[in-house]
């Protein structure tokens, strides 16, 4: 029989008093801009959760990401773009990143700061999705799809561009859906 840590004892308490997040709409990310994105304002609406870089074989996605946030915020849809360095292909200057998000692609949707997406330091969302989505991302422009009700997600790897057609199809079921009450 293995006796517990008096380390893993101690945690007990604090383990039960803190609630697993139940939806993504439990989580915030630090904006690139300062002050940060809570996801809770998202409520009702469809996230696309992407871990961006900009010096990646995949970076040309973020023009199909911009022309998605363009076409589908209406209907509801928020890309939320976050950059990370897990695979050493992103500047660690926020300033950096969003200059050569304006500069080469005219990003208007949200972006939070430079973000740890796999590992013990993951951000917790990315750690919360993987979970429900089948894993962590295994390379830059990773997607989470997540349903309006914020309980469902689903993992698309970086192959799949935005404008793929499974991409595409899964994002209109979602839109669709009518949210479920949280």
């Amino acid at each position: 029989m293995v006796k517990p840590t008096r380390r893993a004892l101690l945690a007990l308490p604090l383990m039960a008093a803190t609630p697993a997040p139940a939806t993504a709409w439990d989580f915030r990310f630090p904006a690139l801009e300062g002050g940060e994105h809570d996801l809770a304002a998202w409520r009702g609406r469809v996230l696309l959760v992407v871990n961006t870089a900009s010096f990646c074989g995949f970076t040309g996605q973020y023009a199909a990401l911009q022309r998605l946030h363009e076409a589908q915020e209406a209907a509801g849809l928020v890309v939320l773009g976050v950059p990370s360095n897990d695979f050493n292909q992103e500047s660690q200057d926020g300033r950096k990143i969003k200059e050569f998000c304006d500069a080469q692609f005219g990003i208007t949707f949200p972006m939070t700061a430079l973000s740890r997406v796999r590992g013990p330091e993951a951000h917790p969302f990315y750690r919360w999705a993987a979970i429900r989505a089948g894993g962590e991302p295994r390379w830059n422009f990773h997607k989470y799809l997540v349903s309006r009700d914020g309980r469902q997600v689903q993992g698309f790897p970086a192959r799949v561009d935005p404008d793929s057609p499974a991409l595409k199809r899964a994002l209109e079921q979602v839109l669709a859906a009518v949210p479920r009450a949280s």
